[in-house]
């Protein structure tokens, strides 16, 4: 068995909702402050000083765990190392498996081909889906910027376009 099959698990949510205590304090702490806290949550064991503190990415799974399972859902806690079919990969970014492969093709996210099949590791999917959404971003940016154009002029296209519109509403059959 491989290690990236072995390490993967799915957790249910347990029979009685024991996460609304939970959650309820969860939700109470950032209502408290007015926004997500400055983690400083601790797993602590029976004894005294028997305690560490949780860093906030644990804590941000913690939560998102919890949540899932007070609404009866399963969680599944993944590898970053675990390797995907081009299905999967295509359906966790969203696109078609033709579009994945060419992508793949091209050299935009690296594969492995141990057989006749191509594999993925998840680590490259997800670091491809953060550079194309702020590629994605930056394209939004770049859109909204006027660096070329006179604000006057703009206003006085806009009235223009105005007037135009006005004088085509005027002619056009009732």
């Amino acid at each position: 068995m491989s290690p990236n099959a072995a390490a993967k698990e799915t957790f249910f949510a347990p029979e009685a909702p024991g996460t609304g205590k939970l959650y309820n304090f969860i939700e109470a702490h950032a209502q408290k402050n007015g926004a997500k806290p400055k983690p400083q949550f601790f797993l602590s064991g029976t004894g005294e000083g028997d305690q560490v503190e949780l860093p906030y990415e644990i804590y941000e799974v913690l939560v998102k765990a919890v949540d899932a399972m007070r609404k009866g859902q399963a969680v599944t806690l993944t590898p970053r190392s675990m390797t995907l079919t081009t299905q999967q990969a295509a359906e966790l970014l969203g696109v078609t498996r033709p579009t994945l492969v060419r992508l793949l093709d091209t050299g935009k996210i690296p594969y492995e081909k141990p057989g006749t099949h191509r594999r993925v590791k998840l680590e490259d999917v997800l670091d491809f889906k953060e550079v194309r959404k702020a590629e994605q971003y930056a394209a939004l940016d770049s859109l909204g910027e006027i660096e070329d154009e006179n604000p006057a002029s703009v206003v006085e296209d806009m009235k223009e376009a105005k007037k135009e519109a006005a004088r085509r509403r005027q002619r056009a059959p009732k």
